[in-house]
């Protein structure tokens, strides 16, 4: 049974969701699930935006189906060629033989990576400021290259003031019957997610993003259709404002994270001591997290959005604990900047982990390093509890308390 529904009187979405996906990309924990969302345009020419991943084929096939009726489809605009938008291109081309294929150069080149139907007698191929005229839409292609693979574009109707923004201003979850953000408590039980996919899938590529920001602050956007996740036109200053932040590796919150992996209770207890010492100098909204218990993505997405952040951890065969090490790679791998760090060791016969986890975030652009003073031997002293006190010190008055 088909499920189309109506973004605008001419304008279809045919998205689904997978409910059943527990990890996106194999990597990233999805509780709520995932959408994927692919549009129509039914003008005096057909549009198609995109296809879905191939979990949902029959949902999206019937959807196309009923959407287009006895129409034939005229064009296929191409944003993104990663398979959670792209795998059903194939299928498509083989039901409706005289498509046209909207894309840029490098996405032909990605199409035959990972098909083999004839590609270029299909290839429309745009670049940067191109338009297509399809009766009353006219689409405009900007190019949006690494947001967050390197064909990528985004397609702005002047019509609607709709931006398709292909992976950009996405989130992870599933729809679940509400479209638009002006329809849910989207600031509340959405922007966490949000802010989750962006610094994940995006976040490594901020100066790419920036200059998207640039390129959409000319248009007068009414709608932000993404390839995941709700459709934006109530919040769309808010996520821009944020997508500028973190972009640009600026701290939404002048608060401490404290991220810890303790094997027998010692680093644990030391951190829960450097957090209530840090409540009672007046620091609010401190965020605490066992990085053995949470996954790193999360981690990694409070780490953008803090503007101190403390490491504690225990040295494990000689090197970093295994939880630890992999988020910190993963903080290194996002380029994640301009931070203030606190680095705390532990180690019973030679604590070493302190200088390897400084010798990876120094990799970083505009990292400090406030202290990394604290050596517990197994457990924390009372000899080292003025230590800990220093620390405190130094922290809220890098605060600015």
């Amino acid at each position: 049974m088909h499920n189309i529904r109506k973004i605008t009187d001419d304008i279809i979405y045919l998205g689904c969701s997978d409910r059943r996906l527990c990890l996106f990309e194999s990597a990233y924990p999805v509780k709520d699930g995932m959408s994927y969302n692919s549009y129509l345009i039914n003008d005096e020419k057909t549009v198609l935006l995109d296809t879905v991943d191939k979990t949902c084929a029959e949902q999206f096939y019937e959807n196309l189906n009923a959407a287009l009726g006895e129409r034939n489809l005229d064009y296929i605009v191409v944003q993104h060629m990663e398979p959670d938008h792209g795998a059903l291109l194939e299928e498509v081309v083989k039901a409706h033989p005289g498509v046209k294929i909207v894309c840029t150069q490098k996405t032909v080149a990605m199409i035959k990576q990972f098909f083999n139907f004839d590609i270029d007698s299909h290839a429309v191929v745009v670049k940067e400021g191109d338009t297509l005229n399809t009766g009353r839409h006219e689409l405009k292609f900007i190019m949006a290259p690494m947001v967050h693979w390197p064909e990528v574009m985004v397609t702005y109707d002047s019509a609607s003031g709709i931006l398709f923004s292909a992976d950009a201003f996405g989130s992870f979850g599933a729809i679940n019957g509400n479209l638009f953000d002006s329809e849910v408590n989207w600031k509340h039980d959405y922007l966490d997610e949000a802010r989750r996919y962006y610094t994940n899938i995006v976040g490594k590529y901020g100066l790419q993003v920036q200059m998207l920001l640039k390129k959409a602050a000319e248009l007068d956007i009414k709608m932000i259709c993404p390839l995941h996740g709700l459709m934006i036109r109530e919040n769309i200053d808010l996520l821009v404002e944020k997508y500028n932040r973190w972009s640009t590796y600026t701290p939404e919150e002048d608060s401490v994270m404290i991220a810890y992996s303790s094997v027998y209770g010692g680093t644990e207890s030391a951190v829960s001591l450097l957090a209530a010492k840090l409540a009672d100098k007046g620091v609010k909204n401190i965020k605490m997290f066992d990085v053995s218990m949470t996954h790193h993505s999360f981690v990694l997405a409070e780490a953008f959005r803090y503007s101190h952040i403390v490491f504690a951890t225990t040295t494990y065969n000689a090197g970093i604990f295994e939880s630890m090490e992999c988020l910190l790679h993963s903080i290194v791998a996002h380029n994640l900047q301009n931070r203030k760090y606190v680095l705390i060791q532990n180690g019973s016969w030679a604590p070493t982990c302190g200088g390897l986890m400084r010798e990876l975030l120094e990799k970083l652009k505009g990292t400090e390093i406030l202290d990394d003073t604290i050596a517990i031997k197994s457990t924390l002293k009372e000899e080292q509890l003025a230590g800990v006190d220093n620390v405190v010190n130094t922290i809220v008055n890098s605060l600015g308390m």
